[in-house]
């Protein structure tokens, strides 16, 4: 076999330029992977057909984004730590851009009008992290609840029972504070008041640990009250049964009772009334060692490996109710960033919890103690992942993490949220990354990174220390939610004012040994668009087939059969005027298309105004 290489003159720029090109394409080849040093940004994925309808609301450096699956902005509020929309259709949030640190809190109309604002103006409270606005059933009214660190003085600790061999100075204990519309406080909730130890019986807080759970303990190995002793980092209230659930950054989660420690009408009594035996947790769940009644993690006598212990989650974050009507109604789901779990390759999860189960799997319709529903051993699904063993909760009733452990690991923040559809919407904090799995296979159905860093918006996120694009959270909201309906949710440009360019469900294909050469079909992009009246989708076939032009919208649901018949070769053009199959107009928003002809398929986008 004989090669024969023929020398061909090319100027300086056609060099450059073939050069360049080849470096994009290596480029954009690397960009979908997470483990790449050079990251785009925006949307990066998309599958229409398996998403969830609706728009993602989150908020970075100051300003809050409501975008659509293709990262077009609908609309944006000049604040932006923790938002999210309330029922009543206002946009709530903290003041200053700081999720660690925030005392002001403010309530917008869509304009960004203020409508409601509250200022925790006492020296002694430190708010921080979490917040929401509650319907409280036996005021009749709704309220804001959050999170705050209350000062404790040396001597306060000292008396309760704390270990005397420490340091107590500005030590604090998170509590839960509820104000109403008028700013008053009316009920009050805080760890101090529920706190348990076994060192000194002259103290009123003396018990043996493992019998009161209901409490904490003021002297956890390795870990001495302190400055923002617990870091509370998330709350969520549940009104059909009245109850509260707030979330420790160590590891555990507490409900405590909220309906049977308020008063109406009556702030003292209630703050009093919590601050007694019926305050304290109704159920924990995390670190069961906390309480004597499970072990800790440790490192193991070849101390090359180590063991998480009874211990289920660390770092977590966005603790919840999942909402009723959703699927997993009732249960908790909690971003477990696991962090200080002893795992020698760590990675973050999602974690769903039925705190109802005993150990033989039954749902018994109360509260069951953790350690008494017991653990499955649990083996690592791939060797690679160099994991041990490890205890799982049988409360544990769905647990989601990537294959590649390092995906969406994320050391801070972060959040989860299930969707009706039953998919779930995860943000990771530390990447500023989003994305949507679907809830059989937990097949990935989008995926979007947030492109403002500390240096401004970037199309391409360089190699940066952790949080540098980073999201506290992010929500999905369907277009008829309160907050949405009504408004102009027209797209408009991108964040990075760049034309959305992603991989679709076409793009990821495995490679086949014998690639088939298809017939040159042709979809062109219709004209106008946008529209509002009507528009033309022209396309061209290669050779004689059964075609059909469908039209979809973004939930997947067809609205239009355009084109549905046999064709020869050739160019063809076609009038949609923005009806449905019945005749009725669709409303606006984007739409796809889709030509068949045969086995093959090609599509492409447009925009209904």
């Amino acid at each position: 076999m004989k090669i024969f290489l023929f020398p061909v003159k090319l100027n300086k720029q056609i060099m450059k330029n073939i050069l360049f090109l080849a470096g994009l394409l290596l480029l954009k080849l690397s960009l979908f992977s997470q483990e790449s040093f050079l990251v785009k940004t925006e949307t990066r994925y998309w599958d229409h057909s398996r998403t969830y309808d609706g728009y993602t609301l989150f908020g970075t450096r100051g300003t809050s984004y409501l975008i659509d699956f293709e990262g077009h902005v609908i609309h944006t509020w000049n604040i932006g730590t923790n938002p999210r929309f309330t029922e009543a259709g206002t946009l709530l949030d903290a003041v200053g851009g700081n999720p660690s640190n925030q005392n002001a809190w403010k309530e917008l109309d869509w304009s960004g009008n203020v409508l409601w604002q509250y200022t925790e103006s006492r020296s002694n409270y430190h708010g921080h992290h979490d917040f929401a606005k509650i319907f409280n059933p036996k005021l009749g009214d709704s309220t804001f609840i959050y999170i705050a660190n209350k000062d404790l003085t040396a001597q306060q600790c000292l008396d309760a029972g704390c270990d005397p061999g420490n340091n107590y100075n500005g030590a604090q204990m998170d509590a839960v504070v509820e104000v109403n519309r008028q700013g008053t406080v009316i009920w009050e909730w805080w760890f101090f008041n529920h706190v348990v130890q076994d060192i000194d019986p002259t103290k009123s807080t003396y018990g043996v640990i493992a019998n009161t759970p209901g409490r904490i303990n003021l002297n956890i190995r390795g870990n001495p009250v302190k400055s923002d002793w617990l870091h509370c980092n998330a709350l969520d209230y549940n009104q059909d049964l009245d109850l509260l659930v707030v979330n420790s950054v160590h590891g555990e989660f507490y409900v405590v009772d909220h309906g049977n420690t308020f008063i109406t009408n009556d702030p003292t009594g209630s703050i009093a009334l919590a601050a007694t035996t019926a305050g304290d947790f109704l159920y924990r769940f995390g670190d069961p060692a906390k309480y004597d009644q499970g072990d800790p993690p440790s490192v193991e006598d070849n101390w090359e490996k180590a063991t998480a212990g009874n211990k289920q989650i660390g770092g977590a974050h966005d603790i919840q109710w999942i909402k009723p009507g959703l699927p997993g109604a009732g249960h908790f789901m909690v971003f477990s960033n696991a962090e200080n779990l002893f795992e020698l390759t760590p990675q973050s999860y999602i974690v769903e919890i039925n705190p109802y189960l005993n150990s033989a799997g039954t749902n018994t319709g109360h509260f069951v103690n953790p350690p008494d529903a017991g653990y499955n051993i649990i083996s690592s699904p791939d060797n690679n992942l160099m994991k041990e063993k490890k205890n799982v909760s049988k409360q544990i009733v769905w647990m989601f993490s990537s294959k590649n452990n390092t995906s969406f690991y994320s050391t801070i923040g972060s959040s989860a949220q299930r969707l009706p559809n039953g998919n779930t919407l995860v943000c990771s904090m530390n990447d500023g990354h989003f994305f949507e799995i679907a809830p059989l296979d937990t097949a990935l159905v989008w995926e979007y990174i947030n492109p403002m860093t500390r240096d401004g918006i970037k199309k391409i996120k360089t190699d940066h220390y952790p949080t540098y694009n980073g999201v506290f959270r992010a929500y999905r909201y369907a277009a008829d939610h309160p907050a949405l309906a009504g408004h102009d949710l027209t797209p408009g440009p991108t964040m990075t004012g760049s034309p959305p360019d992603y991989y679709t469900p076409d793009d990821i294909t495995a490679i086949q040994d014998q690639p088939i050469v298809e017939p040159a079909d042709k979809l062109n992009q219709n004209y106008p668009n946008p529209f509002s009246y009507g528009t033309t989708i022209e396309f061209e076939i290669a050779e004689p087939a059964g075609v059909s032009v469908l039209i979809y919208d973004l939930s997947g649901i067809r609205v239009k059969s355009l084109v549905n018949e046999f064709c020869s070769s050739g160019k063809y053009s076609r009038y949609w005027d923005g009806t449905n199959d019945n005749g009725m107009r669709v409303p606006g928003g984007m739409y796809f298309y889709i030509l068949k002809a045969d086995n093959r398929k090609l599509s492409k986008k447009m925009i209904h105004l």
